[in-house]
């Protein structure tokens, strides 16, 4: 009985080696098994031996068991993995990959770069600063005093009495001068804060690029021919501008600076895009640089309105919705 048993175990493993797949293991499975299989039938056939012989038949019985259902199962996984394998799609490595979508920089991103290539090939650096800033260098030191309406709480984001987010990168141009001496040629680009109603003009933030030039005997044609470089190439050669007067508290004489352009009817309109002067000694005193020994000048520009202007762009929400459709045509 005993090498019956041997026998059937053997004649199992053997024929487990050969089963190739699902199906015929399945049929393996019923033979050898099942309730009614020759592994599983070991067992009952333990009843019909002598006392003595049971225990030996009990133990060799489950052996047998024992190995070829941990075979079974063992080559059920791995028939299975190969099915799985098998119904996946197969991919071929030498076709070329799918294309991956390459982000582009924001189109005010694209503005601020080209101004700052515009004026580094002039001859200016780039200076940096804060938006958290006191009042000193938002406004007393900008020459703007403590009854100035620009200082009012409804035209500023004050953080408590003395603190407030800037409202104009000018306040870069004061942290220049109190720590640089003439020669001063720089531009000073940031985000500036204003609690305007947001409509298709405004925004209550906003982008701004602020120049100044410190020396020697600089004057107001120095200041409009920098200024009209900028422009013909930024805008083009073609480009008609202006200077128009006007006041602001840091500067003295003013202007404002003037763009034709064509307007929604095919017609030209005179367009306002910044302003600029000659630096108040006021303010040259304030940051401790001698009035009577040099002069300056200082413009600044709003980059949303200089991107609205170049391409056609007409409400400067579009800017910031991030929006795709408008995005990608930049």
């Amino acid at each position: 009985m005993l090498e019956q048993f041997e026998r059937i175990g053997k004649d199992a493993m053997t024929e487990l080696e050969n089963v190739a797949d699902l199906s015929a293991l399945e049929e393996f499975r019923i033979k050898y098994l099942s309730r009614k299989g020759q592994v599983t039938q070991l067992l009952s056939q333990i009843g019909k031996l002598s006392s003595e012989e049971k225990p030996k038949a009990g133990q060799l019985a489950n052996r047998i068991k024992k190995e070829v259902t941990q075979a079974f199962e063992k080559l059920k996984k791995t028939l299975e993995t190969q099915k799985e394998s098998a119904s996946q799609e197969l991919i071929d490595v030498t076709l070329p990959g799918i294309p991956v979508r390459i982000g582009r920089p924001h189109v005010i991103t694209q503005t601020l770069n080209e101004l700052l290539e515009i004026f580094g090939r002039m001859g200016f650096g780039v200076a940096y600063g804060p938006e958290v800033e006191d009042e000193w260098h938002n406004f007393i030191a900008l020459n703007i005093g403590p009854e100035h309406p620009a200082r009012d709480p409804s035209d500023n984001f004050y953080i408590d009495d003395n603190t407030l987010l800037r409202s104009q990168t000018s306040t870069i141009q004061i942290r220049v001068m109190e720590h640089t001496q003439p020669p001063i040629r720089v531009v000073a680009p940031g985000r500036v804060y204003r609690p305007d109603t947001v409509d298709a003009t405004h925004m209550y933030m906003f982008y701004q690029l602020e120049a100044l030039v410190v020396d020697e005997g600089v004057s107001m044609v120095d200041m409009k021919t920098t200024i009209e470089q900028f422009i013909h190439t930024f805008f083009g050669p073609e480009t008609k501008w202006r200077f128009r007067p006007s006041f602001f508290p840091f500067t003295e004489p003013s202007a404002e600076v003037d763009l034709l352009l064509k307007d929604k009817s095919g017609g030209e309109s005179w367009v306002e895009v910044g302003g600029c002067g000659m630096v108040d000694p006021n303010v040259f005193d304030a940051v401790g640089i001698d009035s009577e020994k040099y002069t300056g000048w200082a413009f600044g520009f709003g980059i949303e309105r200089l991107a609205m202007r170049k391409y056609g762009i007409t409400d400067i929400r579009l800017l910031f919705e991030n929006d795709l459709r408008f995005l990608e045509q930049f």
